[in-house]
């Protein structure tokens, strides 16, 4: 075991490419950055490593409470802050045929 202690990212996690919504993006998450590197396994072929920390990922409602933790448990951390993400302006698939609309019909 090394005697390195580890720094921990708090951060907002950002939205998925593979989703529209926002889901799972309004807490914070106290995350640790990896700690040895990576070594290629003889057999198979896959890449692996023996830090389970990195596999460790905590939520919180607020980055307060994430400060918290951190600071209770002693350990090293960073904040990174984000922007705020953009309103979800809603669409309606009945608009693109109601009268009066502002731009001309493509199709």
């Amino acid at each position: 075991m090394s005697l390195v202690k580890p720094v921990a990212r708090i951060f907002m996690p950002p939205k998925s490419a593979m989703q529209s919504g926002r889901a799972n993006t309004l807490g914070w998450v106290l995350a640790f950055a990896p700690q040895g590197g990576l070594r290629v396994d003889p057999l198979m072929g896959w890449t692996g490593s023996a830090d389970t920390q990195k596999q460790l990922g905590l939520r919180f409602g607020s980055k307060e409470a994430a400060v918290a933790y951190a600071e209770a448990q002693g350990l090293a951390y960073v904040v990174e802050e984000s922007k705020p993400a953009k309103a979800i302006k809603p669409k309606v698939y009945a608009d693109n045929f109601k009268f009066g609309r502002s731009e001309n019909w493509t199709h």
